[in-house]
């Protein structure tokens, strides 16, 4: 018991210096820019029919993961180029409508340093704290990602997979009125993808799920500068 106390009280104070970090120069500065590729998949449908939309709205859709792979930038002073971040959040309603309990576990890819570590989850804990709600954890995991075209792989470690490849023949974009949601955090070139596998395990949410061959994800470039 102690020693759980103890570990809870360590991960709250990295949370706590995390979020400081990111917020040292104020909401996107120059000094917190980075930029890269974006991939998310939820548990409901993004691009179905009005039925299968309103099957799903109060059923499902309370969980998604979220993939940040950063190209290029720094966060005051630290470079993260080439580090890949995954947060699984959570909620209790669909996370279309539900903002006020959404909670997330934040993963930094295990290469970072502690420096990159925490200049890299304070800045997407502060660019993006809309989307991941209240931040309960923050954790490291070996993290491998793949980007050819317009497919993307994911895996991390013991935490969860991403397969997303684009649509066929820009379904999306013929139909954008079969377009039910919007990605959780402001990107560009939105599009839909066609979610090969997905899922996550995380017990601190306890979080357990998985989704295959759907239209869950979305994609596309994010810029904390923007």
């Amino acid at each position: 018991m102690r020693n759980r106390m103890m570990a809870t009280a360590i991960s709250a104070l990295f949370i706590g210096a995390c979020a400081a970090s990111g917020a040292a120069n104020g909401p996107k500065t120059v000094a917190r820019s980075l930029s890269g590729d974006y991939v998310e998949a939820r548990t409901a449908s993004v691009f179905a029919g009005a039925c299968h939309y309103n099957g799903e709205l109060t059923t499902t859709g309370r969980d998604a993961e979220l993939v940040w792979h950063v190209r290029s930038g720094s966060s005051h002073g630290v470079d993260v180029s080439g580090l890949t971040a995954v947060a699984a959040v959570t909620a209790g309603d669909n996370l279309k409508d539900d903002i006020s309990s959404r909670r997330s576990v934040l993963y930094i890819d295990d290469k970072a340093t502690d420096a990159q570590m925490k200049a890299l989850a304070g800045t997407l804990m502060t660019s993006y704290k809309d989307a991941l709600g209240t931040v309960v954890a923050i954790k490291r995991a070996p993290i491998t990602f793949a980007r050819t075209g317009d497919s993307f792989t994911m895996s991390a470690k013991g935490v969860g997979k991403l397969v997303v490849d684009a649509m066929p023949n820009g379904e999306c974009c013929k139909q954008p009125n079969l377009v039910w949601y919007k990605p959780l955090v402001e990107i560009a070139g939105r599009k839909v993808g066609f979610t090969r596998e997905s899922g996550i395990e995380d017990a601190t949410l306890g979080a357990s799920w998985s989704k295959f061959n759907q239209n869950t994800a979305f994609y596309g470039s994010f810029d904390t500068s923007k």
